[in-house]
C-alpha cells in the first residue's frame, strides 16, 4: 500500500486544498475538499500515470486522514475525479513581474 503526503494549500470555513505527493516526492495529485452539514464534496485532480487502484486508494486515504479527521459524523463523501497534467500555474503577481520588466525596458 503506498503512503502519500498532504501538505495543506490553503484553508477556508468550510473548504481546504492538499497537494498531494507520492513516498518517492513526486507531486501525484491536488484534492479540494468542501465540507456541508451532511456531505463532504471532493474535487481530486491526479496525473496520467496513476492506476484505477491507485486512485481508489488514494480516495481512502483521504476520507480516512483528511475528511474523518474534521467531519467524522457526514453522511456521505462525494468524489470527482479529474486526470491529466500541469500545463502551468497562473497568478497575479506574474503580471506584475511581466509589468515591471516592461517598465524597466522604457527606461
Amino acid at each position: 500500500m503506498a503512503e502519500y503526503r498532504f501538505e495543506r494549500e490553503c484553508r477556508t470555513s468550510h473548504s481546504e486544498t492538499f497537494s498531494v505527493e507520492a513516498e518517492n516526492g513526486d507531486e501525484v495529485a491536488r484534492v479540494d475538499l468542501h465540507f456541508t452539514p451532511s456531505i463532504t464534496y471532493a474535487t481530486l485532480c491526479v496525473s496520467e500515470g496513476l492506476t484505477e487502484d491507485d486512485v481508489q486508494e488514494l480516495i481512502g486515504q483521504i476520507d480516512e486522514r483528511l475528511v474523518m479527521t474534521t467531519d467524522p459524523y457526514r453522511e456521505d463523501f462525494i468524489v470527482t475525479v479529474w486526470t491529466g497534467r500541469e500545463s502551468g500555474v497562473y497568478s497575479d503577481e506574474d503580471d506584475e513581474d511581466e509589468d515591471d520588466d516592461e517598465d524597466e525596458d522604457d527606461d
